[in-house]
């Protein structure tokens, strides 16, 4: 197992790409904000955040994983088995000192193991123990996931470590709780723990999967195939086991008169998070990121500056990273900051270009958009409107670079020509791919440097 240190938490840093050049009425500023964490586990850096790490171990953690046992589950009876194979594989995965549970889900949550509300904490009895506690999961019952996610909550609350997660794989669609419960679900949990979430097969809702894993900012995937959900679920559990820094929230802060338009994640995937601003002082709000190990991630941040003369120049936003302390405080993250700058001209070559990353990103979320629309359009039988924005979709994909994109739209359309998007939607499409498609619609391809 791997061992880690106080002095193996990533250095974060930011770097912001932009346009600052404004003509005289401009008020539009846009910016890439790229956040990159460095040397977790390896070679590190110190940032102050102690209460994160146990005596000689990695960053303190908890994992709860929630697997569907719902009736449908034994249809075929090999996606159980798989279900079971796959939760074995991830409890393999974890290092030695981590908390961890499992729940089986149905219309109710039940502890797997270890039970009485508690969780174990990880080495070679318990993962033993765990894993011949899996041989009693069956098959039978209804699907309410906002139930499993609550005893997770109240699971993963149970220790004090830095890092809560939870992995969650469904077959099918939450029948048995309401869309309301299960928003509420989720509003409560949001903050609180992170998420992957897994649907396997073809029978569950792809906004219901989707939208767990953006509430509790983690990763959604399609698994077509049972027979793919240990190798995924050993992935997962491996990322999950490198995060070193949990709730890192990205802060913005503005002047007077500048108002703050969006903040999204551009890449890897696309991800809104301007309703989810949390005031954190005088014109500054934070804006959640999740946890983080040795990764990079960029944002888009748009802010409407007040008119100023031609000449003028002013500083339209300061970007750091912030992360919670043990008193309910925050503190900043040394040498992660960057400034968005607007300066107004009249030299029109220098106001109208647009940053390369700017281009690129914005591209990037019409994509995502484009195929969710494209994919509603068709499920509704406007096949005129379908072909439009799945064209567009294929044209962005193409002129972009993202190929893997690229590959999962012409499994949904013949492409024509894609330089002009010109698709004619296929006469059958497999479910798997459809879904496949609108799951992964929202990953993105990074800026060729």
């Amino acid at each position: 197992m791997a061992n880690f240190s106080k002095s193996n938490v990533p250095q974060f840093s930011v770097d912001v790409y932009q346009n600052e050049y404004l003509p005289e009425d401009g008020r539009e500023v846009n910016a890439i904000v790229t956040v990159t964490a460095t040397g977790g586990g390896t070679i590190g850096s110190s940032v102050a955040s102690p209460h994160l790490y146990s005596p000689g171990e990695g960053p303190s953690a908890a994992v709860v994983i929630m697997v569907d046992c719902s009736g449908s589950m034994d249809y075929p009876p090999t996606k159980m088995r798989n279900a079971r194979d796959a939760t074995a594989a991830a409890i393999d995965t974890l290092r030695d000192g981590v908390h961890f549970a499992v729940v089986g889900g149905t219309h109710v949550a039940k502890e797997v193991y270890p039970g009485n509300g508690r969780l174990a904490v990880a080495d070679a009895t318990t993962r033993d123990q765990a894993k011949q506690a899996l041989r009693r999961l069956s098959a039978g019952g209804g699907t309410a996931i906002g139930t499993w996610l609550r005893l997770a909550d109240r699971l993963l609350s149970s220790t004090e470590v830095g890092i809560r997660h939870g992995i969650l794989l469904t077959d099918g669609r939450n029948e048995h709780e309401s869309s309301e419960d299960l928003k509420a679900s989720l509003d409560a949990c949001a903050g609180r723990f992170t998420c992957d979430a897994r649907g396997v097969g073809t029978d569950w809702e792809v906004k219901e999967v989707t939208g767990v894993a953006s509430a509790l900012l983690g990763t959604a995937d399609i698994v077509a195939d049972p027979a793919g959900l240990a190798a995924d679920f050993t992935q997962m559990m491996e990322t999950a086991m490198g995060k070193e820094v949990a709730d890192v929230s990205l802060r913005l802060w503005t002047p007077v008169g500048t108002a703050v338009k969006f903040v999204k994640q551009v890449a890897p995937t696309v991800e809104q998070l301007t309703d989810r601003r949390t005031e954190s002082g005088p014109r500054a709000g934070d804006y959640p990121t999740g946890s983080w190990g040795d990764e990079s991630r960029d944002y888009h941040v748009c802010v409407e500056v007040p008119a100023a003369n031609i000449g003028q120049e002013m500083l339209a936003a300061r970007i750091s990273l912030v992360v919670p302390q043990p008193d309910g405080s925050t503190q900043a993250l040394a040498g992660a900051q960057g400034l968005v700058r607007a300066v107004w001209t009249d030299d029109m070559v220098a106001s109208t270009s647009i940053n390369p990353q700017v281009a690129h990103y914005t591209g990037q979320a019409e994509l995502a958009q484009a195929i969710q629309q494209g994919l509603d359009l068709r499920k509704s039988g406007d096949f005129d409107g379908a072909t439009a924005k799945l064209g567009r979709a294929v044209q962005l994909a193409s002129a972009s670079g993202n190929a893997d994109t690229a590959k999962l739209l012409a499994k949904v359309v013949d492409v024509v020509d894609a330089a002009t998007g010109t698709v004619r939607l296929k006469a059958k499409v497999a479910e798997a791919d459809e879904m496949t498609l609108e799951t992964r619609s929202t990953k993105t391809v990074r800026v060729k440097k």
